[in-house]
């Protein structure tokens, strides 16, 4: 079980964020950005998987900017109350937060970032403007930003069914960033989240195996 911190941030501003520590010494940390419904259930959920394999995990709260203790179910309004909020929070102060979180867990050894759907996006400039290798979860944000380069490894998950990210964005992927892995799965956006209809538990199992796999050779150097 992990604990609620302040966490210091570039702003001057505190912000809340979920810590995770595992057992015994860290294999390195893993920086965990929410999707548009802050810091819940789910997202503290990942932190603790990441804990009980061997990463300190750390959740910042990017809400706490805008409205403190931000944490919703996955309603049509929440939905569009998390998409006012990550429009008026902004990448570049999300990309702080980031930088932030990953200092405070530096004692951990090397620092990597784990994000989903809003997130995902968060966590693919993390690794190429804060050279911080990711792992990015259904990013439907992303196609903006396909032609920065990267500094740190990228690993890019989507669901065959989602809307949101069609087949030629993902193509779009492979094309630009060819260099990093690229996986699909038949599932649809949000396929990991393991509350509601969308959880696709032999997508999201394989996923998480890659992800670890992906954290242990750039983190832990397994």
């Amino acid at each position: 079980m992990g604990q609620t911190i302040h966490l210091n941030t570039t702003r001057m501003q505190c912000i809340g964020a979920y810590l995770a520590q595992p057992a015994t010494k860290p294999k390195g940390g893993i920086v965990v950005v929410q999707e548009i419904f802050g810091v819940n259930a789910h997202i503290r959920s990942v932190a603790d998987r990441l804990a009980a394999a061997g990463y300190t995990a750390i959740a910042p709260s990017f809400f706490d900017h805008l409205e403190t203790g931000v944490e919703m179910d996955y309603d049509s309004a929440s939905a569009a109350r998390g998409k006012a909020l990550v429009t008026e929070l902004g990448l570049d102060r999300a990309l702080e937060d980031v930088a932030s979180a990953a200092e405070s867990i530096a004692s951990s050894g090397k620092i990597g970032v784990i994000g989903f759907c809003w997130g995902g996006t968060v966590a693919m400039l993390s690794a190429m403007r804060l050279s911080l290798p990711a792992v990015s979860y259904y990013g439907a944000r992303n196609l903006p930003f396909l032609g920065e380069k990267p500094k740190a490894p990228v690993m890019f998950h989507f669901g065959e069914l989602d809307k949101s990210i069609p087949p030629e964005a993902v193509a779009k992927h492979r094309e630009m960033l060819p260099q990093m892995e690229v996986f699909t799965y038949p599932a649809d956006h949000a396929f990991n989240r393991d509350i509601g209809p969308q959880y696709h538990e032999a997508s999201a199992t394989l996923a998480w195996e890659r992800t670890m796999a992906f954290f242990d050779k750039q983190l832990a150097g397994a």
